[in-house]
């Protein structure tokens, strides 16, 4: 069966609505005789005539008197489905918005992001996933609305990424560890027991390749695979955890924290969503709270 051609929806309406030929042409902006073949078209396709002779007017069928109300509907709907997005209304908005994070990023700006949110709109529900990798399929298939985390070559080409803040790897201990007092040198930096933060289960990154021009390498004691687990150890022992600094700021609350004694290149978190969803009215105004919260501190 063929698809119907639903432009002649538009023409039905107006024929109904006007009772007249001459006038529906008028309204769509049509020549007499165009009108007169859509007419035609709709006939056939209705089976009916729809407006018959009555004298010098035209009156309509059982069917057309049927079908006014109806065709006057599905054209309204048809025309709101295309109209730019109206105004949000917040306080109605019932919908639950799927975050795909780092670690650490709930954990840091969780909190203020589900009380703004909150207070604006009661009906939106957060949920945060875990990110145990860079694919970009959930994003894709809308199983995630929006991500956090650095843009990387496995990022799909169409994604849209707009940068949140820059990061800083840090140094943490507990308080009165070694380190915690006097100047932080590369070799006693490198002389004590490390935490490497890794999700692959790599035993070496970028601060091991720092420390190489001096000569050094760090003993590690364990490898983890976050940064919420690298700090509580390091809280309850003499461990070295070196973690992002703003990506963790609540989670290091009573430990020490200290810059790097070497030079590693800061980071670039970003906010990445699919853009099916650029236009969207609540996702983009929940994409302006979480770049509101990250925005970089002053």
């Amino acid at each position: 069966m063929s698809t119907p051609d639903f432009n002649l929806l538009v023409t039905l309406d107006a024929v109904l609505a006007e009772g007249s030929v001459a006038r529906a042409a008028q309204r769509l902006r049509l020549s007499p005789s165009a009108m007169s073949r859509a007419l035609a078209r709709l006939r056939e396709t209705v089976g009916d005539p729809l407006l018959v002779r009555a004298g010098r007017s035209l009156v309509p069928t059982p069917r057309a008197l049927e079908l006014r109300e109806r065709v006057r509907q599905l054209v309204q709907d048809g025309e709101a489905v295309l109209r730019p997005a109206e105004k949000l209304n917040l306080k109605q908005l019932v919908r639950t918005f799927t975050l795909r994070t780092g670690e650490g990023f709930v954990e840091n700006f969780g909190p203020v992001l589900i009380a703004r949110i909150g207070e604006e709109a009661p009906g939106v529900r957060l949920r945060f996933v875990q990110k145990p990798n860079k694919d970009s399929a959930p994003l894709r298939d809308g199983t995630v609305d929006l991500e956090t985390g650095v843009v990387a070559d496995t990022t799909a080409p169409e994604v849209r990424a707009q940068a949140l803040f820059r990061d800083r790897f840090i140094g943490v201990v507990r308080m009165g560890h070694a380190l915690s007092k006097g100047k932080i040198t590369p070799s006693r930096y490198a002389a004590g027991k490390h935490i490497v933060v890794s999700r692959r289960g790599l035993d070496k990154g970028s601060v091991d390749e720092a420390l190489e021009p001096f000569g050094l390498e760090r003993k590690i004691v364990t490898i983890v695979g976050g940064f919420s687990t690298a700090l509580a150890l390091a809280r309850a022992s003499d461990l070295i955890a070196t973690v992002p600094e703003r990506h963790t700021g609540n989670l290091r609350a009573g430990m020490y924290s200290f810059p790097l004694p070497v030079s590693l290149p800061e980071v670039t978190v970003s906010l990445l969503w699919h853009p099916r969803l650029d236009s969207d009215l609540a996702h983009r105004w929940l994409r302006g709270h979480v770049r509101d919260i990250c925005a970089p501190i002053r």
